[in-house]
């Protein structure tokens, strides 16, 4: 077995696998699930999933190794695009329709470049002239230095009655020669349409050999100068795209042995706010959701866990069976919470810092390796239970996951909201678990303490079941319900499932906040006040 200094545990975030060093090592620990297969059929439109769940990962694997005859690309979203969205909207007054519009000339055109990017002539069995037609026009447009990004494609589709008119030029056929096609600024939306209208006449007409699915991404950030409100009804128009594209478009196109197909990777809660039509029917039949919930007694047979082997068993040089790497370096059992009794496996351990994602898996092995080598070098390459006590492991265990609520706050709220946010913790005098009368005693002193200084409150401070309720959908707590058998905890990230995307808390109970969020808030030893 390779030392622990020696072990590469790869990156958190999956976009950072792009060149053939990180890709190799990405291929060889990444685990197929039956989500990846799935991920192949023709009805999904939406990958959904919370922060560190896998979305990057799945869309990227996909494209590394062409999985399953399927040739895929990834685009992200960045600020410069969204920026873009509002020029256009103030400069051509556009309405949701419009960015719909818009979307799928982006995504007609960023498909068309992969397919010409995949050696289109050994790809394309029928519609070869159509298709050099419009790589024509595109290279015209672009004077041959087309670069396959969205601020690209953007550009094509601001600039509609120059891309139509060079469109025109190599798509005229025989029978409206005579006819004069003209295009003018003033008629922004009917030069869209045209230029629609021509790159699905080109699709309908090719026969691929392979299918070509475009994945879209960093659609769960949204830059700090783009406001909300215009943040997601560019989002929405994209959704409203790519729906319209796979379902009226894609789908009928029967003639062609490869496929064509946009996948969105997308938060849940972002999701329910696009306002898409029989939502419910989307997310059981055309998403989806990236489900890593497992339970103590059973967490072998989980897929969390043997992601976790993979990422120690794919670096040795022979192969192993399932659990044989995670057991030869974590060769010892830990204090069941319950019992007291010396008898949990260390990856009981694992979940319970953790909201059962991959990432936060990553990033507790990287901690844990930082640490083994500054503090106890020279000593036998194994952990040991007494790595996850170590205050600096805690300290950026629990510094690492405030982060990521912090990023998800950022989508809706400003800073001040999150330090408002940070706030409310004081109040608990140091309490890691709390009653319903605590928690409103605790919220009664920050509302005053918001008086006191002029501050409005944040949306999501409301009222204090309102506050409740943000808590537990951030996973900062569970609630607990007494039964006979004993306490049963309830987390939010557990209970989340295609019927229930947004669980409810419980009023009226006990609550705790997360084992692994106690550094970061300074909850775990009472104050003096």
């Amino acid at each position: 077995m390779l030392p622990i200094s020696k072990l590469n545990f790869g990156f958190g975030d999956a976009e950072n696998y792009k060149n053939k060093e990180s890709k190799e090592l990405f291929n060889s620990i990444f685990l197929r699930t039956q989500e990846l297969e799935k991920l192949c059929d023709s009805n999904i439109n939406f990958l959904l999933g919370e922060k560190g769940t896998g979305k990057t990962a799945y869309a990227m694997y996909m494209v590394n190794t062409a999985f399953r005859n399927n040739i895929s690309s990834i685009k992200y979203i960045r600020e410069t695009e969204y920026q873009k969205f509002l020029i256009l909207k103030k400069e051509k007054h556009l309405t949701l329709s419009d960015y719909a519009d818009i979307w799928k000339v982006i995504i007609y055109l960023l498909i068309a470049e992969e397919i010409n990017r995949t050696d289109f002539a050994r790809e394309i069995t029928g519609g070869l002239i159509g298709f050099r037609n419009l790589r024509k026009a595109i290279e015209e447009y672009y004077n041959n230095a087309f670069s396959p990004e969205i601020i690209y494609a953007i550009n094509f589709a601001e600039q509609s009655k120059i891309a139509a008119e060079i469109m025109a030029k190599y798509f005229k056929t025989s029978a409206d020669k005579s006819e004069t096609t003209s295009f003018s600024e003033s008629k922004f939306q009917l030069n869209l349409l045209y230029i629609q209208r021509k790159f699905e006449d080109t699709f309908s007409s090719l026969r691929l050999k392979r299918n070509h699915i475009l994945f879209i991404d960093g659609i769960d950030i949204r830059p700090e100068g783009i406001p909300f409100e215009d943040y997601l009804e560019c989002v929405k128009g994209l959704a409203n795209a790519v729906w319209m594209i796979n379902t009226d478009f894609f789908s009928r196109i029967k003639s062609s042995e490869g496929r064509l197909r946009v996948v969105l990777l997308l938060r849940p809660d972002i999701f329910q706010s696009l306002g898409l039509q029989n939502q419910g029917n989307k997310i059981s039949d055309n998403s989806i959701l990236l489900d890593w919930r497992t339970n103590y007694p059973t967490y072998r047979d989980s897929a969390l866990f043997a992601m976790t082997d993979r990422l120690l068993a794919a670096q040795q040089n022979t192969p192993l069976e399932l659990g044989q790497s995670f057991d030869y370096y974590f060769p010892y059992e830990a204090i069941d919470h319950r019992t007291k009794e010396r008898k949990d496996s260390p990856f009981v351990t694992f979940l319970r810092f953790s909201l059962f994602r991959p990432r936060d898996i990553v990033c507790m092995l990287k901690n844990l390796q930082d640490n083994f080598i500054v503090q106890r070098r020279g000593e036998k390459e194994l952990f040991r239970e007494k790595d996850f006590d170590s205050p600096v492991f805690r300290r950026k265990h629990s510094e690492y996951l405030l982060t990521q609520i912090k990023d998800h706050l950022s989508f809706y709220h400003s800073s001040a909201d999150y330090e408002l946010f940070l706030k409310f913790f004081e109040y608990l005098n140091g309490n890691f678990g709390f009653t319903y009368a605590q928690f409103i005693v605790s919220y009664g002193e920050l509302v005053r303490y918001l008086e006191e200084n002029s501050i409005k409150k944040p949306m999501f401070f409301e009222t204090p079941d309102k506050f409740l309720q943000f808590l537990f959908d951030m996973n900062v707590i569970c609630y607990i319900e007494d039964s006979i058998k004993g306490p049963y905890i309830n987390w939010c990230f557990r209970e989340r499932s295609y019927a229930n995307l947004f669980p409810k808390v419980k009023l009226g109970l006990r609550y705790e906040i997360h084992y692994g969020l106690g550094k970061a808030l300074n909850v775990g030893q009472s104050f003096l006040k």
